[in-house]
């Protein structure tokens, strides 16, 4: 697949600044209970920022969704497969799923899928940094500072830089 930079016609927010403003909407909605789940990779980005952001005392846990996807046999593997850890009982648990788009829903879907092969939560919430419309399922987020409106030929990328600094970029397909 080629994709190349393109430039928006908008500019692109700060990702460490959606952080905070995503933390501070989650903060008042905080149980004594809850617990994050970030899905490789960067809603485990995010989830990291919101975990110290919030001072949450539990640990956090991390999803990897490749052999959950609706799509695997088409895909394949991603080159990038890592380990899920979920080091505490979801069983009856508050999760807040955490990513950095939510875009057609399916790796909400496959995360959800997954988590439940661990056990029934009493509540799963989702926090993105970016919505970017355009669903196939019936998913939506209950956290979200941003909302974006793109053609389904572009990608909205989030990226650590090596000073651990969060940045968007947007890739369009040729």
């Amino acid at each position: 697949m080629n994709t190349h930079k393109t430039p928006l016609p908008v500019d692109l927010p700060d990702a460490d600044a959606l952080c905070v403003e995503l933390a501070e909407l989650i903060r008042p909605c905080l149980q004594p209970e809850t617990v994050l789940v970030g899905i490789h990779s960067g809603g485990v980005w995010v989830a990291q920022r919101l975990h110290a952001l919030l001072a949450l005392p539990s640990e956090l846990g991390l999803i990897d969704v490749s052999f959950y996807r609706d799509d695997y046999g088409a895909r394949g593997l991603h080159a990038k497969v890592r380990p899920s850890s979920i080091p505490f009982d979801v069983e009856g648990r508050r999760l807040i799923l955490v990513d950095d788009v939510l875009y057609t829903g399916r790796t909400t879907r496959a995360a959800i899928n997954e988590l439940f092969d661990y056990g029934r939560p009493e509540r799963i919430q989702l926090a993105v940094l970016a919505d970017r419309g355009n669903r196939q399922l019936p998913i939506c987020a209950d956290f979200c500072p941003w909302r974006i409106d793109l053609a389904p030929s572009f990608e909205l990328v989030l990226s650590a830089a090596d000073s651990g600094r969060l940045q968007w970029s947007v890739d369009e397909h040729a």
